[in-house]
């Protein structure tokens, strides 16, 4: 299928980074429009892009139909629209770990993290930089604790096999966002490990924010 999908986009938002994989996994061309959410400029709440995406957020994809948000939602459409490489397992049970590891970060984790709350905590109870700070570090130590304990012992390279799946996706962003905040990982070796071997991949090297960045 030849198509090129236009994505509004932002270098650092890491829904938008998981997107920018998948694209680069199944190797389809893209045009990135940024969308701009620096707290100085916030584009995403402009007039104007409102009309194009009611939701005021990114990542979304405009396609003949329409307009669309929700990136674990554009992944599915990647891997349904472009089937190979495949984003899951090909066994029921691994499909399973590998959506419920993806959902923990996509839904547990992040959601709590969002510029939104953050403003949120900081207007409305008070919060100063520290305690931003150790609310999302909390979250992001809760849920990688919970996935540390529970990572598969199989013998390929990545977390179901030999290739990153809809986990490692959601892992690489979530990842990068950690480090961003100087949370603790000494105690997560082996998220550490897969994110090390994700990020020697091109398709994960040429998604990561500092490679995509405008100036």
């Amino acid at each position: 299928m030849i198509m090129t999908v236009k994505l509004y986009d932002y270098w650092r938002s890491s829904s938008a980074y998981r997107v920018r994989i998948a694209l680069n996994l199944k190797q389809v061309a893209y045009d990135s429009e940024t969308v701009d959410l620096h707290p100085a400029v916030r584009a995403h709440l402009s007039p104007s892009y409102q009309a194009i995406n009611a939701q005021m957020r990114v990542p979304a994809v405009a396609l003949k139909e329409g307009v669309f948000g929700q990136s674990m939602a554009i992944l599915e459409w990647i891997d349904e629209t472009w089937p190979t490489p495949p984003l899951l397992p090909r066994l029921p049970l691994l499909r399973l770990r590998a959506r419920a590891f993806a959902q923990t970060i996509s839904s547990d984790i992040q959601p709590l993290n969002t510029p939104a709350v953050l403003d949120e905590i900081r207007t409305r109870f008070g919060a100063g930089q520290d305690g931003l700070d150790a609310w999302y570090a909390h979250w992001i130590r809760r849920g990688f604790l919970a996935l540390e304990a529970d990572l598969p012992s199989g013998p390929g390279r990545f977390l179901f096999g030999d290739a990153p799946t809809l986990a490692e996706i959601t892992l690489v962003p979530q990842m990068y966002n950690a480090r961003r905040f100087n949370v603790d990982l000494t105690d997560v070796p082996g998220l550490v490990d897969i994110d090390a071997a994700c990020r020697d991949l091109p398709a994960f090297a040429k998604a990561a924010p500092e490679a995509v960045r405008t100036p």
